[in-house]
């Protein structure tokens, strides 16, 4: 059996970055808000979790745009500049060369390009013609983890490596100003973020790099698809997400951990490390009570949040980035990832952490 070892985990961010009074006052003072929203944009702004977020943005008044192709062009400026920053952290700590990379996954659901984001970073990487490469689409906040199972089975297929795993979302770009309370939430909480991940063929043991890829699960359940969903209004994106979505995410992501686990004959208490995607406080505290797990236990989680908001799909690997800083698990404790996107879709990944 071939094992996938994790050799580099890099994350990075657009330069532009807001608090969230930064956020309260711009809002407040450029859009026409009603008593009830704008109660709602203080609360979740003024008095929630998020310190601020970056933001892949020139200036504050870019947050009023509303034509599609500047949106589009400034998806592809930052998402493409912020994924290529991510990229070079991951294979500097893999000790990886660009030249050395045999494939690369990408996914994204917050802007759309033919061809996908995968020729922009070949070209500023500088990798191979030869490389393999996949761009992944419209499977929302839950994408990096089929993103890095995707990478284990272009390594698996053909033997060589290293494989470059790519989650990059600039949620910014889809900022939609309305009226109702979805709307708010979205526009109060996402963030931007990109994360690299370096897999490869281990050489020697499963303990080099930072942890062996041991499985990965996936769920998807159409009949909660209208609960969480991106949809195109006027030439934008339009996030739609209802007040269920903490508890159908919580459902959803159990379902697919207690299946995961089944496989291999382990129980929740053999996991020492959680990374569960940071959706909001409601997502982190849903899942936790639905798993049975103490608060503490996604301290990670929470703190991701507090720092840079929900950057969807990379969300999940910063909170595995702030394990291996933060948490330094040892050699053979077990992690899982565990994320939720549209469709209504659930993943998870099991890992064993590894002497790196």
């Amino acid at each position: 059996m071939k094992t996938i070892i994790l050799r580099g985990l890099g994350t990075a961010t657009p330069p532009f970055y807001a608090t969230q009074e930064d956020a309260y006052e711009y809002f407040f003072t450029h859009f026409s808000l009603k008593p009830a929203e704008r109660d709602l944009y203080r609360r979740i702004l003024l008095d929630g979790k998020i310190k601020g977020r970056y933001l892949g943005m020139d200036a504050k008044a870019d947050v009023l745009e509303t034509d599609p192709d500047r949106l589009l062009a400034r998806f592809l400026k930052f998402g493409r500049s912020t994924a290529v920053a991510a990229a070079r952290r991951a294979l500097a700590e893999a000790g990886v060369e660009p030249a050395e990379i045999s494939g690369l996954v990408f996914n994204t659901c917050t802007g759309y390009l033919c061809p996908g984001l995968c020729s922009y970073i070949a070209e500023d990487l500088g990798l191979k013609t030869t490389i393999r490469f996949l761009d992944l689409m419209g499977m929302g906040c839950g994408a990096a983890i089929p993103n890095l199972e995707a990478a284990a089975g272009m390594l698996i297929r053909s033997g060589e490596g290293p494989v470059l795993s790519l989650a990059v979302e600039i949620c910014s770009a889809t900022i939609f100003p309305g009226h109702e309370p979805e709307l708010v939430v979205s526009n109060s909480i996402f963030g931007d973020g990109a994360a690299a991940v370096v897999l490869d063929l281990s050489r020697e043991n499963s303990q080099d790099g930072l942890a062996k890829m041991v499985d990965f699960a996936a769920g998807l359940f159409p009949r909660y698809r209208e609960d969480l969903h991106y949809r195109t209004a006027g030439g934008r994106l339009r996030n739609h997400l209802s007040r269920r979505v903490p508890v159908i995410g919580a459902r959803t992501v159990t379902e697919v951990a207690s299946g995961l686990l089944d496989r291999h004959g382990l129980t929740r208490n053999d996991i020492a490390w959680w990374a569960v995607h940071p959706g909001g406080t409601a997502v982190l505290a849903q899942v936790a009570k639905t798993l049975g797990l103490a608060d503490d236990v996604l301290r990670f989680s929470y703190r991701i949040f507090k720092n840079y908001g929900n950057m969807s799909s990379p969300s999940v690997l910063f909170v595995l980035r702030e394990i291996l800083d933060s948490g330094r698990p040892q050699p053979g404790q077990k992690g899982m990832l565990l994320a939720f996107g549209a469709g209504f879709s659930a993943f998870a990944a099991l890992i064993e952490f590894a002497s790196g």
